[in-house]
Parts: structure tokens; sequence; C-alpha cells
């Protein structure tokens, strides 16, 4: 109790105050720009850091982190443009409800959704940090596979009346993700004598591609329809009490999923959205509704994704293990300044500890409002002529892309996605299995390599845990359970068709 007092004092210090309304307007404007991620905030940012208090560089950090996690769906409601890989999923239902005049709604229970995340991340932060981290540990090689498989298995199911076509997409995607060098043998594979490729495709480009480029390559083929459309999009800017009816239950449900799976080193936001858009899906009374603009569809993925990115910092800072891309760059700054996160850590400091935690209370309250303020603003976005909005866009694409790499091949590889993601819209195949799979690929293959190595090639590591025996059932769960319920409520139908 005392430690918690401790760092309540030194959060509620006026210069710490400053650091977290600071970064999260930092991290919410990032948050929104394609291609320039949390990761990248928190990096450039670094040498700021140099001279602070290590106390205040950590709280500094973090406001950044969660600040773009809410900034991430801005950009995905309003031009169906991710910020990262963690905002895909805001995109599905988001998006469809700024075309129908819903963007100030949508905005709006965003914020709710990821400040509702945030605070029970927090305080789920303070009673199961340790038991967490000692689950955490229990995941091999095997487990993340069979996590990463389970993702996979869950976005394709979500593509109900085109599944073949998910799995294709899925497939695509992870032929994209061996590109590059075999981090296990050094080979180039796929690489076509391009230096460049050998690291690999980003996949912020093909996130900017598919999303961004071929949105905008699409609505060039429609324009005439979408300047139409523009004049009834401004809409309200606040949520009706439908509207919070339908996504308390899915806020509360997916914070503890988003926060469970944030702790697993490695996972991420994006897995986390991804889980928790598809089991929203599989228990709504609604499921057709889902990626026509079903607000619980966005509210789920947003409190997922901020409890996350809460859950990512107890690997950080009670084992030393960053939890995701962001986290990583968050321990090489801690370790300049001379932080060693650890279980000493919270013996050595409890103070600076328990004003991070505090840290996050203040920063979720101070970005709901950031967040509820820019809402107005923001939806005017939407009444810029689509001559003035695309090409501004196609601009921010580019830049993202080249923040990236540096490199003028990324610009060639855009405009491909672009085209892919065009082609891929204008033939019906759902995008996110294609994206989710460039981005789990490579983990997937080497946890899969990794496990087959440890058991001499044994499919039989897959099956000699609890973790992994669930984590199969599920898989096999979330690929049928579509299937069953679809038969289920025909046959429901049929017999009511039948008394009648």
């Amino acid at each position: 109790m005392e430690a918690f007092i401790e760092g309540l004092q030194i959060v509620l210090q006026p210069a710490n105050i400053f650091w977290i309304i600071l970064g999260g307007f930092l991290g919410t404007i990032v948050g929104m720009l394609p291609g320039l991620g949390p990761a990248t905030a928190v990096a450039v940012l670094i040498p700021v850091t140099f001279g602070m208090d290590p106390t205040s560089a950590l709280i500094l950090m973090g406001a950044i982190y969660y600040g773009a996690m809410y900034g991430g769906s801005r950009s995905s409601i309003l031009l169906n443009t991710p910020g990262d890989g963690s905002a895909i999923a805001a995109t599905f239902d988001g998006y469809p409800m700024a075309q129908q005049g819903r963007a100030g709604e949508a905005m709006a229970i965003s914020a709710v959704a990821s400040f509702i995340g945030g605070v029970l991340a927090a305080v789920g932060f303070i009673f199961l940090a340790e038991p967490l981290a000692n689950f955490a540990l229990k995941f091999g090689p095997s487990e993340y596979f069979l996590l990463m498989l389970l993702t996979l298995s869950a976005i394709v199911s979500l593509s109900i009346g085109k599944m073949v076509k998910g799995f294709i997409a899925m497939c695509l995607g992870l032929l994209i993700s061996t590109i590059g060098i075999d981090a296990q043998t050094g080979v180039h594979r796929f690489t076509m004598d391009i230096p460049h490729l050998s690291e690999g495709i980003e996949f912020l480009i093909v996130i900017i591609g598919v999303y961004a480029v071929g949105e905008v390559f699409y609505n060039f083929l429609t324009i005439d329809k979408v300047n139409k459309k523009d004049k009834k999009k401004m809409g309200r800017i606040w949520f009706t009490k439908q509207d919070w009816k339908r996504s308390k239950w899915p806020i509360l449900r997916n914070a503890p999923l988003g926060f469970i799976v944030g702790v697993l080193p490695g996972a991420g936001g994006s897995i986390a959205s991804m889980m928790s858009y598809s089991a929203e899906k599989q228990l709504s009374k609604r499921p057709e509704e889902f990626g026509k603009g079903a607000v619980e569809g966005l509210a789920a993925p947003e409190s997922s994704n901020n409890a996350a990115s809460v859950g990512a910092m107890i690997p950080l800072l009670t084992m030393g293990i960053p939890g995701s891309g962001t986290t990583a760059v968050m321990l090489g700054a801690l370790i300049m300044l001379g932080i060693r996160p650890g279980p000493m850590l919270f013996e050595n400091d409890p103070g600076m500890v328990w004003a991070f935690i505090n840290s996050m209370f203040i920063g979720n309250i101070a970005l709901i409002i950031i967040n509820i303020l820019l809402v107005g603003l923001l939806v005017k976005v939407l009444d810029t002529p689509a001559k003035v909005l695309y090409p501004i866009i196609i601009m921010l694409a580019f830049i993202g892309t080249y923040t990236l790499g540096y490199s003028t091949i990324d610009f060639f590889m855009l405009l491909l996605f672009g085209v892919i993601g065009l082609f891929m819209k204008i033939m019906d195949f759902p995008i996110a299995p294609l994206v989710l799979a460039i981005i789990v690929g490579g983990d997937m293959e080497q946890n899969f390599r990794m496990a087959m190595t440890s058991s001499n090639g044994s499919l039989d590591i897959f099956f000699n845990s609890p973790i992994s025996i669930t984590l199969v059932i599920v898989t096999v769960l979330s690929l049928f359970y579509p299937l069953l319920m679809k038969l289920f409520k025909k046959k429901q139908a049929d017999k009511g068709s039948i008394s009648a």
C-alpha cells in the first residue's frame, strides 16, 4: 500500500502529468498516420528522454504506446487505412459505419471502448502481473505456433460464404511472409536477387498498400458515386443508447482476452484484436451485420487491442522480455537510461513501477478526453472532396512507407500491393487473412521448425501439454463453429416453416 501511495504521489507531480498528456496526444496523432505506429513514435522520441528522470521517461513512453492504440482506429474508420497492424480490425465495421454517416458515433464508441479496455487492463496489471508472467513462461515454440494457427483459422472462419477465398488469401500471405533470408539456414528465399528483399517485406507496406492505396484505386473507378455519398457523411458525434447497449458486453468480454494475449511475448495487438473480432462475431445474435457497420464489431477489437498494450508491459517489467515491437524499443531505451527491467525492479524501485501503473489510469482518462474532443474535428475529414482527399491519402501512404526503410524499392512494392488490394476488392476476396498471415507468418514458421527440431520431427509435441491440447481443440472449433451454427439456424428455420 505504501508503494502504491508513493507511486501516486510521483505521478501526480505537474511534470509527470504534462508528460502523460503530451505522450498521449503525440501517440494519438502518430497512430493516425499510416506506417508510423507506436514503435516508430517511441523510437523517434528516445533522444528526448536522455537526461530525463527515468520514471518520467517510462511514463512518457507508456503514454505514447497506448495513445497510438487510440489513434490507430481514427484513420481506419475515416479512410479505411489502419495506422498499425492492431488497427486492422477497426476497418471491418468502422469504415462501413463512416460510409453510412456514422463516423462520429464510430470514433466515440472506439474511444470509450479503448478507455474501458485500458482501465480494466491496468486493474488486471495490479493483481495479475506475477501469475500471468509465470503463465507466459509456459509457452514454448509449439504453443506459440498453435496460438498463431488459431488466430489464422479464426479470421478465415469469419469469411462465411467465401471461406475458400479467405483460405486462398491466407495462403498468399504465408507465401509472402517466406520472402527474405531464412533465419535458421541463412538461405535467400524468393528475393529475385534484389538485396532489399533479403530482409523480407515489411508488413506495414502490405497494410498501407492493400487498404489505403487499394481503396483509393477502387474509389477512382467509382469517383462520381463517392462524391455523391460524401455530402451525407457527417452524422452525429456521439453514439446512441442502442449502440451502447450493443457494445457494453463485447467491450467487457474482450478486454480480458486482449490483456491475456498482450502478456504473451510476440503476440501483440494484431492477434488480440483479430481474435476478439472473431469471437464476438461467433457469439453475436446478428453475425450477418458484421462487416456492414455492426457497432460491436468495432467496440470489441478496440477494447482488446488497448488492453493488449497494457498486457505487453507485464513481461517487459517483470521479466525484462518485450511483449511487442514497441516494448522492445522501450526495453532498449530503459537500459540506456540505466533501468534494468526484471523481477528485482519491483523490489529495488517500487515507486517507479507503481508510478507507471498509476499513470495508466490517468493516461486513459486524458486520452478519452482528447479523443472525444477531436471527434468533431476529425469527422470533417469526410467533407473533403474526393479529388483532394485521395491524393492526400496517397501522399501519406508514400511518406509512411518511405520512413520504414528509406528505400524507393518500397514505393514499387506499395503500388504492387495497392493493385493486389484493388483486385481483391473487385473479386470480393477478404483482405484480413492475407495481412494477418504476413504479420504472423515468419514467427509461425520459426516456432514450428523449433518445435519439430526439439521433438526430433514428432508431431506429438503439439499434444503434450494442456495448453497445446486446448489450443488445438479451440482451433478446430473455430473452423467448424460458423458452419455448425449456419446448419443449426437452417434447421430451425425449416422447422418454423413446417409448423407454420
